[in-house]
């Protein structure tokens, strides 16, 4: 039992006691045994006082088997299940962190993981450590009549203007003479969709409303026929979207995405129109092709039919495109769609929901954009594929399972307790902490130095915490805390509301009747509503100066990519900034970040770390003169031994 103890006690936020000593023969030792330990223990504290643990996820021990994370999830039993869906990848990352899997049935389990909607008996029995990968009627986004419901309902009551992102559609057979009227008027082809497909099953073009069947619930679009191609090509951009919150409504959009592009070369013919391999960019169509080519190396991002983001905003880049106006406009269309279901989805979680932070959600978002950098939102993904057919499938989408199970904080308790307790260790510390706050006197003049800069510093955190949180309650510390937690662990994604901007640009679009998501921005952005009147419980505020010059460059980026004006200065520069993320190699990005973690825990006994380069291990050390002359006195030995070898060996 005492060894059990003194292992769960790692585990545990302690401070060192008062009596503990430690002898100075053994320091090096126990530093290089602590340093080593620590690293292995993928955890973050969080909460009130730091007090609950939340597991953290590395793609490289998946990936290059590196390193050991399983020690976390067994020791606390964590456990996941599957409901009507199956997904390797998820099942190798929780494996990968000693997870468990449970039956089906089994209440016991720490996270699910399904591929359809939610029952609300399955939501209303989800105790507050458990977590659950979609959010209730999260169909309002994926399926595609309701999306396109949505938007036009935000269409007539807001602006037509500021929601024409989505190409004119009419469902099938109610809309049917509505349909008929349009093509008329524009006898342009339109495509054909089931209202509830993916992966490019059922879809067809036609040129004519009496190609269209009525037997079957379909939507038909108008086919946007001007789409930016790369070398003639056709493609689409697949967006990873992950949305943690609806009240307040949290959104992130993931650093890398996929570029897919169509086999066969773009043509406006309409005798091509059949042609599914020129007008369809899914993979689930392309790869039966006999002209799709496929990438085996994960380290090259921009060959084949499948590109990584990066590659492709790298690729228009190098051609002159404004890549920054461009997606700061994809991510104005993301945050709007999810608004424009804000209201039904945020009702339904106040309903069925238990616990803030039950339910996280992945959309798969596809957009295509046209030759004039406008981005049109094709469809929005309920349980995006996770399918990992090639090297660069796997990169990504390892990488972004780990870092969304990391930013949505899955708890570290078993499951088998369905209540939130502390551990026995956990209360003796806190009892302790407790006895010595209320037994602590003012320091003495000799008190040490390094013990007068610790509380100063404690201090000073303390202050700072007290005002962010000053004149709030209870549930909006908790929500103001989880804010920021989740913003410190958040990996490759990058939060795309709120932001500095998002109070102006987006709060006439919010309808769900909460003063949360004001709350929350003016905590995290307070210079924004400086000088502004604060806003009273069901009103609006009025846009100060720099939301309308907001407005301004958002409505105007894009359209011929110019950005010159000084008024547009601001928004353009956090585009930019944002931009760098994507662009760049997500190996770059790991590779930074694992290498200043290891950095941190490096002893002398360690082996200098080397990277390889062309196949040659370059060690990254610093090379004195002395080492230089040695080198050189070795190679010259080395040539004399080998010109001694070549003239005996000679005949």
């Amino acid at each position: 039992m005492a060894n059990k103890e003194s292992d769960a006690g790692s585990l545990t936020p302690s401070e060192r006691s008062e009596d503990e000593e430690r002898s100075d023969g053994d320091s090096d030792y126990e530093s290089e045994e602590e340093a080593n330990h620590k690293d292995s223990l993928n955890i973050v504290w969080t909460g009130y006082g730091k007090r609950t643990p939340v597991i953290v996820f590395d793609a490289n021990a998946v990936l290059q088997k590196k390193g050991n994370r399983r020690m976390v999830g067994e020791r606390y039993h964590l456990a996941y299940k599957f409901g009507n869906a199956e997904c390797k990848v998820v099942r190798n990352i929780l494996n990968g962190h000693g997870f468990h899997e449970v039956h089906p049935n089994s209440s016991d389990y720490s996270i699910m993981w399904t591929g359809s909607h939610l029952k609300p008996f399955t939501l209303r029995g989800l105790t507050e450590f458990q977590k659950i990968n979609h959010f209730p009627r999260s169909y309002e986004l994926t399926r595609k009549d309701r999306l396109y419901k949505n938007i036009q309902r935000m269409q007539q009551i807001k602006s037509f203007k500021q929601f024409d992102f989505i190409p004119q559609s009419f469902i099938l057979p109610s809309e049917y003479q509505d349909y008929c009227a349009s093509f008329l008027k524009d006898k342009s082809p339109w495509i054909v969709k089931p209202v509830a497909s993916s992966r490019g099953r059922g879809v067809f073009l036609v040129h004519h409303p009496d190609q269209v069947p009525l037997d079957e619930n379909l939507i038909v679009c108008k086919y946007v026929n001007n789409p930016m191609l790369i070398d003639g090509f056709k493609f689409d951009i697949r967006l990873y979207v992950v949305v943690t919150s609806y009240d307040p409504l949290l959104i992130y959009l993931y650093e890398e995405g996929l570029t897919r592009f169509a086999t066969v070369k773009y043509e406006k013919s309409v005798r091509h129109i059949r042609n599914q391999c020129m007008h369809l960019t899914n993979y689930s169509v392309n790869k039966k092709s006999n002209d799709y080519v496929k990438n085996d190396d994960a380290d090259v991002e921009d060959y084949g039919n499948k590109w990584s983001l990066g590659a492709m905003l790298r690729y228009l880049r190098a051609h002159g495109k404004d890549t920054a106006a461009m997606m700061m406009r994809i991510e104005d269309v993301i945050i709007k769609t999810i608004v424009s279901v804000e209201l039904p989805i945020a009702t339904a979680c106040k309903m069925f929901m238990p616990h803030r932070g039950n339910c996280f959600e992945l959309y798969g978002f596809d957009i295509l954009v046209d030759e004039n950098l406008k981005p049109w939102v094709l469809e929005v993904n309920l349980s995006p594929s996770l399918a990992c057919d090639s090297p660069l499938d796997s990169k990504i989408k390892t990488n972004l399972i780990c870092d969304m199970f990391s930013l949505t904080g899955i708890t570290c308790h078993d499951p088998v307790m369905r209540t939130l307790q502390q551990s026995r260790r956990n209360q003796d510390i806190t009892s302790k902490m407790a006895a010595r706050a209320k037994k602590q006197r003012p320091q003495s003049a000799g008190a040490s130095s390094v013990s007068s800069l610790n509380s100063k510093n404690s201090d000073k955190s303390n202050n700072n915490s007290n005002k962010a949180m000053t004149g709030l309650n209870s549930e909006e510390i908790k929500i103001l805390r989880r804010v920021k937690e989740e913003d410190q662990r958040k990996g490759g994604f990058v939060r795309i509301f709120p932001t500095a901007d998002s109070w102006d640009l987006y709060t006439g679009y919010l309808q769900f009747n909460t003063t949360h998501n004001l709350m929350v921005h003016q905590r995290i952005y307070p210079h924004r509503h400086r000088g502004t009147a604060l806003v009273q419980k069901g009103s609006t505020a009025s846009l100060s100066s720099v939301g309308a010059r907001t407005k301004s460059a958002y409505s105007n980026l894009g359209n011929g990519g110019k950005s010159a004006d000084a008024e547009h200065a601001e928004a353009y520069s956090h585009a930019i900034l944002r931009m760098r993320k994507y662009e760049r190699k997500l190996s770059s990005r790991s590779s930074r970040r694992h290498g200043r973690r290891k950095g941190k825990h490096k002893s002398a006994k360690d082996k200098p770390s080397g990277k390889l380069v062309q196949g040659i291990q370059k060690m990254q050390r610093r090379v004195t003169p002395n080492m230089r002359m040695k080198m050189r006195m070795t190679r010259g030995k080395n040539r004399k031994r080998a010109a001694i070898t070549r003239h005996h060996l000679m005949p």
